[in-house]
C-alpha cells in the first residue's frame, strides 16, 4: 500500500498540497510568530505555499488570523516576507 502523504491547506491560495511542498508560519506558546523551517518545532502551525504571491494573500485575507485566532500586526507579515525572501534567495 502506498504510504499516506500528509496533506496540508494553503491560508494564502487555500489549495491542498503535500507538508514538503509548504513552509510553515509557527506561532509558539509566547505567541511569537515565526517561519519553521524545519516542521518539527512546538507550537501552532500555519501552511503557505513557498509564494510570495501566498504569503501576500494570507495577509489580504487574514489567513493566519484565522489559523491562530489572534489578530497579528503588519510587522509579523513584513517579518516574515524578509524571511521568505531569504529563502528564495538560497
Amino acid at each position: 500500500m502506498a504510504k499516506k502523504v500528509p496533506l496540508r491547506q494553503c491560508i494564502g491560495c487555500n489549495e491542498m498540497k503535500s507538508k514538503k511542498e509548504m513552509m510553515r508560519v509557527l506561532k509558539t506558546a509566547e505567541g511569537e510568530i515565526c517561519l519553521d523551517v524545519t516542521g518539527k518545532k512546538n507550537g501552532r502551525g500555519a501552511y503557505l505555499c513557498k509564494s510570495m504571491e501566498c504569503l501576500k494573500n494570507a495577509a489580504k485575507n487574514k489567513g493566519l488570523e484565522r489559523s491562530f485566532k489572534m489578530s497579528i500586526p503588519k510587522e509579523v507579515y513584513s517579518t516574515l516576507e524578509k524571511e521568505f525572501e531569504n529563502l528564495e534567495v538560497q
